[in-house]
């Protein structure tokens, strides 16, 4: 479950950084449209992987709910962490997409 909920946690960071606002906040310069799409695009993505992945551990019952619980618990961080540690956020953002898919492949 740790996997999936890495995954949403960085779906929810490609949804933050999809927004221009957040974008030059967080990377100090404009966004193209390209890259804009790219980033909705991608965090759409792997929050519909997320999904995929806790349905298919724990069935639809279960793995619904706890999809939806820590995808709350990740929006929270991003909610409450984005006005004070931004940058702690991004990095954070960085390692959940790394270590997202590699936890859900050894199922953790």
């Amino acid at each position: 479950m740790l996997g999936v909920a890495l995954m949403g946690f960085a779906g929810f960071a490609g949804l933050c950084l999809a927004m221009e606002k957040h974008f030059n906040d967080l990377l100090g310069r404009k966004p193209t449209g390209r890259q804009l799409r790219a980033l909705k695009i991608t965090g759409w993505a792997l929050l519909l992987l997320s999904l995929i992945l806790a349905v298919h551990g724990r069935g639809w019952a279960l793995g619904l709910v706890e999809w939806i619980a820590v995808l709350m618990a990740g929006v929270t961080l991003w909610v409450f962490g984005l006005p004070y540690q931004p940058r702690l956020l991004l990095g954070a953002a960085l390692a959940s997409l790394v270590l997202g898919p590699l936890l859900a492949v050894l199922a953790v």
